[in-house]
């Protein structure tokens, strides 16, 4: 199944600047998670030590956050978009 992963301006340092990546996953999770093994460079990125995704770092299909639906568990089918998304705080005051 072919799924589209949007990568940040932030992370393409990690995926040899590209902006969109083909993967492969039934789910947000298996997408996410063959991105990774694509690049590995990326993993310390979005992942925390145990494995699971950093708190920072928020993954949409379509409009929808997967925190919504089911989590890295929310299936994703052939064609669509996956976006990753990291929270950007801090700034000037």
């Amino acid at each position: 199944m072919a799924v589209s992963i949007l990568v940040p301006a932030a992370l393409r340092a990690y995926t040899e600047r590209q902006a969109e990546i083909e993967v492969s996953g039934g789910t947000a999770g298996e997408a996410i998670a063959d991105l990774a093994a694509k690049h590995p460079d990326i993993c310390k990125h979005l992942y925390k030590d145990d494995d699971t995704l950093r708190d920072f770092i928020n993954v949409f299909i379509g409009d929808t956050n997967i925190k919504e639906l089911n989590g890295l568990a929310t299936p994703v089918k052939d064609g669509d978009s996956v976006m990753l998304v990291p929270a950007i705080a801090g700034g000037l005051r």
